[in-house]
C-alpha cells in the first residue's frame, strides 16, 4: 500500500502490536480468570480496535470487534467466567483480527472471507450458560484457519518501529552538537589554508547534513493525527449545541515536527471548539439568513516558504468589530480614546486578550474567556503567528503559520554594536543597501517612526542598536545603511543593523527561564568559534517596537468618514500637493515608485520635459501645471520655469511596457490606505472627483487622463 493514508498506516501498526500483546495477555489470563486489571486492559484493546475502524469504515472488522467486545464486557464486570472455550473464541478472535489487518494492508478495504460464524459463536458464549462447549469446537477452528498459520503478517509493522519521543529528543541534541562542531571545523579549515585536512570538512559536512536530515524526518508526523479526532469532537459539540455541521480537511498529509505537533494541538482543538460554539449559528438562525442549516467547518493545512500554513474557517455568523470594541470596553480592557484609533483588524485581534469573550451567557463549552490568549501565547512560543479575518454574516478565518521544526533552522547572522545575532532565514524577506547620498535623503519620518520607500512601498524602520537599547539614538550619519528585509505574520519591516554576514545552519537553544519574558530573543546558538548569539525574535522586535499597533496601523487610520468609489477595496493613496492645489490624491495602483530627483537636470525634448532617469530618457510632466482651472478649458503649457532654482522635486514614477514616466508634484504629505467615495460631482479634467483624506478636501487624480499626455506613441512598443 505504497498511497495507504497515514491514519490508516497508524492504525494497522498500533492494532498489530496490541493483537500480539493479546496472545500473551490471554495466555496469562487462563492461568489466572480473575485478574480484573487484565481483562479490564484487553477490553480496552478490543474497544479501541473497534472503535477506530468504525471510524476508518471498515465494518466488517468493526462487527467482528464488536462481538469480541461484548464477552469481554461481561467477563470484565464479572457477569461470566472465563474458561476453555471462551479462551478458545478469543483467541480465534485475535487470529481473525490479524488476518483482517493484512488484507487491509494489501488492499485498503475490509478482508473478504465471511465471519459470521466466528460472530455467532462469540455470541453464543457471551450467554451464561456453559453447556455450549461442544457446539463452538468446529466454528473455532474454521476461524483459526488464519494468516499466523500460513506465514502471513501484517508487513507495515515490521517495516516500522516505536521509538520513545525522548530518545529522539536526544538523538537530536546530539545531532545539533554536531552541526556545531562541524561549523567550527568548516570555519577553521578556511581560516588556515594549507592546513592538511583535504576534503574531510566537506565530507564532514556532507555526512553531517545527511544525518540530520535523516533524524528530522523520524521526527516528522502528519498533522492528520490531530486532526484524527475532530470528527468526533465536532460530533459530539453539534449536538450538544443542537447544530448541524460538516467538517471538511484538507492536508492532511502535511508533516510537522513531534514537539511542534505537541505544541499545537490543544490550540488547534481550543478553535475547532470555539468555531462550533461561537461561530456556525443553529439551523433556524442560518435558514433566516438565507443560508444552508448545515454550516461547515473547514480546516486546511500547507506548505509554504518554509513553515506550515494552517487555515480553520467556519461559514457562520462572523465577527463584529464593533460588537467586540463595545465589549473590550465594558471589561474596561481598553480605553476609549485607543478605541477610537483602532483599525477593524486591531479591533478583531482583541479576542486574544485575557479574559475576553464574545459569548452571550456561560456554558460548558465556552465563554469564560478563557482560552485564546493561551492559544496565542502556544503558538508564539514555537516561533508561529496567528491572524483572524472575519467578515459579519460571512465567517471567519483564522490562519496559523508555524515552523516546520525547532531544532536546526536556517539563519542570516547579523552584527549591531559589535554583537552578532541571528535572524530565522523564514522571516527574511531581501536585503537592501544605501549608499552616499541616499542614506540622507531616502529615510523619512512618517507618524514619528523612520520610513523607507521599498518600490512605492513604504518600509518602516527598526534599528536594531536602539530597540535593545545598546544605543539610543537613530543614527543615519553613515556612508552606507543596511536594511534587513523580515516578515512578521502579514507585516513587512526594515530592520537596520551594522553588518551583514553569512547565512548558516543554527542550533536553537532555548533560553534560560529568567531571559524567556524578553521578547525580542527567541533562544541563542553557539558559533562556530565558540561564541554566543542570540537568536532574534522577528514578531517580538514588531511588538517592542510598537509598529502594529503605532506605525503600520495608524498609518492607515481614516479620520473622515469612510465612503466609497467603485468597490468597497480599500485604495493605497498618495498624498500631494500639485500646483495650485494643496491636496491633492494619487492613486498608487499602477505606482512603481516615488523618486527625489535633481531639477537642475531636467532638460527638454521637443515640447515635453525630460530627464536621464536609470541610464533611459524619461519624460516628466508637473501635475499642477497640465490640469486645467475650473474657469478655463484650455490646458496650460508646462513652462521651463517650473524647475527653475529647484535643486530637488519630487516625481512618482509609473512604468508600462518598460517605459517610465514621472509626475512631478510639489510636496508629498503622506501615504494612506482608505475606502474612497466621490464627495460630490463637481469635476475638472485629469480629476475623478472630490472627497475627503484627513479632514480636508482632496481631488483624486485621473492617473489615465495624466498617461494620455505622454510623448505621441510613448508605450506602443515595450523596451528591452
Amino acid at each position: 500500500m505504497d498511497g495507504m493514508d497515514e491514519i490508516i498506516k497508524e492504525f494497522l501498526i498500533e492494532s498489530t502490536e496490541n493483537l500480539d500483546k493479546l496472545d500473551r495477555d490471554f495466555v496469562a489470563l487462563e492461568k489466572n480468570p480473575k485478574d480484573k486489571e487484565l481483562l479490564s486492559s484487553i477490553f480496552r484493546v478490543v474497544h479501541t480496535i473497534k472503535g477506530t475502524c468504525g471510524f476508518l469504515g471498515f465494518q466488517k472488522l468493526e462487527s467482528v470487534a464488536h462481538a469480541g467486545e461484548n464477552i469481554l464486557g461481561k467477563l470484565r464486570d464479572g457477569q461470566l467466567a472465563m474458561n476453555e472455550s471462551r479462551t478458545n473464541a478469543l483467541l480465534a478472535l485475535v487470529d481473525a483480527l490479524r488476518k483482517m489487518l493484512v488484507e487491509i494492508e494489501k488492499t485498503g478495504k475490509d478482508e473478504k472471507g465471511n465471519y459470521d460464524r466466528l460472530i455467532s459463536t462469540l455470541t453464543l458464549l457471551s450467554e451464561v450458560n456453559d453447556s455450549v462447549k461442544t457446539t463452538v469446537v468446529p466454528a473455532l477452528e474454521e476461524a483459526s484457519e488464519t494468516a499466523n498459520r500460513t506465514g502471513e503478517s501484517a508487513g507495515v509493522s515490521e517495516t516500522a518501529i516505536r521509538v520513545d519521543v525522548s530518545l529522539l529528543d536526544r538523538l537530536m541534541n546530539l545531532v545539533g552538537e554536531l552541526v556545531l562542531a562541524r561549523n567550527q571545523i568548516l570555519q577553521f579549515s578556511t581560516a588556515q589554508e594549507g592546513a592538511g585536512l583535504g576534503s574531510a570538512p566537506q565530507r564532514l559536512s556532507w555526512i553531517t547534513s545527511e544525518l540530520q536530515e535523516g533524524i528530522m524526518k523520524t521526527r516528522m508526523q502528519p498533522i492528520g493525527n490531530v486532526w484524527g479526532k475532530f470528527p468526533r469532537v465536532v460530533r459530539d459539540l453539534e449536538a450538544a449545541c443542537g447544530k448541524k455541521i460538516r467538517l471538511e480537511m484538507e492536508g492532511k498529509e502535511t508533516e510537522l515536527d513531534k514537539t511542534v505537533i505537541e505544541a499545537i494541538k490543544d490550540p488547534l482543538t481550543h478553535i475547532v471548539r470555539n468555531s462550533v460554539d461561537h461561530g456556525i449559528e443553529s439551523p433556524e438562525k442560518r435558514r433566516e439568513a438565507g443560508k444552508n442549516e448545515e454550516g461547515l467547518l473547514s480546516l486546511k493545512a500547507y506548505h509554504e516558504g518554509g513553515q506550515v500554513h494552517i487555515e480553520i474557517t467556519d461559514d457562520g455568523g462572523g465577527i463584529s468589530p464593533e460588537k467586540i470594541r463595545d465589549k473590550a470596553l465594558s471589561k474596561g480592557l481598553i480605553s476609549p480614546e485607543v478605541a477610537r484609533q483602532m483599525s477593524e483588524r486591531d479591533l478583531l485581534n482583541l479576542i486574544f486578550l485575557p479574559g475576553f469573550s464574545t459569548a452571550e451567557k456561560v456554558t460548558h463549552i465556552s465563554g469564560r474567556g478563557v482560552g485564546m490568549d493561551v492559544v496565542k501565547f502556544n503558538i508564539e512560543s514555537i516561533n508561529g503567528v496567528i491572524d483572524i479575518q472575519s467578515k459579519p454574516g460571512l465567517g471567519t478565518t483564522l490562519k496559523i503559520k508555524i515552523p516546520l521544526t525547532l531544532a536546526i533552522i536556517p539563519a542570516l547572522m547579523v552584527s549591531s554594536q559589535n554583537n552578532r545575532y541571528a535572524i530565522p532565514q523564514i522571516n527574511l524577506l531581501e536585503l537592501v543597501r544605501l549608499e552616499g547620498v541616499k542614506v540622507q535623503t531616502e529615510i523619512q519620518l512618517v507618524h514619528g517612526a523612520p520610513i523607507y520607500q521599498l518600490r512605492g512601498h513604504l518600509l518602516p524602520l527598526i534599528f536594531l542598536n536602539q530597540e535593545l537599547e545598546v544605543s539610543n539614538s537613530l543614527d543615519t550619519v553613515h556612508n552606507s545603511l543596511n536594511i534587513v528585509v523580515l516578515k512578521a505574520g502579514d507585516h513587512q519591516f526594515g530592520l537596520v543593523v551594522d553588518e551583514v554576514n553569512d547565512t548558516q545552519e543554527i542550533v536553537v537553544k532555548p533560553l534560560h527561564q529568567i531571559l524567556r519574558h524578553v521578547d525580542a530573543f527567541a533562544g541563542a546558538t553557539i558559533l562556530g568559534d565558540g561564541s554566543v548569539a542570540l537568536i532574534l525574535n522577528v514578531m517580538g522586535l514588531v511588538k517592542k517596537a510598537h509598529l502594529i499597533s503605532a506605525n503600520l496601523e495608524q498609518a492607515k487610520i481614516e479620520k473622515a468618514p469612510v465612503i466609497e468609489i467603485d468597490t468597497r477595496d480599500k485604495q493605497m493613496l498618495l498624498l500631494v500637493k500639485a500646483g495650485y492645489t494643496d491636496h491633492m490624491a494619487v492613486p498608487m495602483k499602477q505606482l512603481e515608485r516615488i523618486e527625489k530627483l535633481d531639477g537642475s537636470l531636467v532638460e527638454k525634448a521637443g515640447d515635453h520635459d525630460v530627464i536621464q532617469y536609470r541610464g533611459k530618457i524619461m519624460p516628466l510632466i508637473h501635475i499642477g501645471s497640465v490640469l486645467p482651472e475650473r474657469r478655463k478649458k484650455p490646458r496650460q503649457i508646462v513652462e521651463p520655469s517650473v524647475y527653475e532654482n529647484k535643486a530637488l522635486i519630487y516625481a512618482a514614477v509609473y512604468t508600462k511596457n518598460g517605459r517610465s514616466i514621472g509626475f512631478v508634484v510639489d510636496r508629498v504629505y503622506d501615504v494612506v490606505e482608505v475606502i474612497v467615495e466621490i464627495k460630490d460631482v463637481i469635476r475638472r479634467e485629469g480629476v475623478l472627483g472630490t472627497t475627503v483624506i484627513q479632514g480636508n478636501v482632496t481631488e483624486i487624480l485621473d492617473v489615465d487622463w495624466i498617461l494620455k499626455l505622454a510623448p505621441p506613441g510613448f508605450f506602443d512598443s515595450a523596451v528591452a
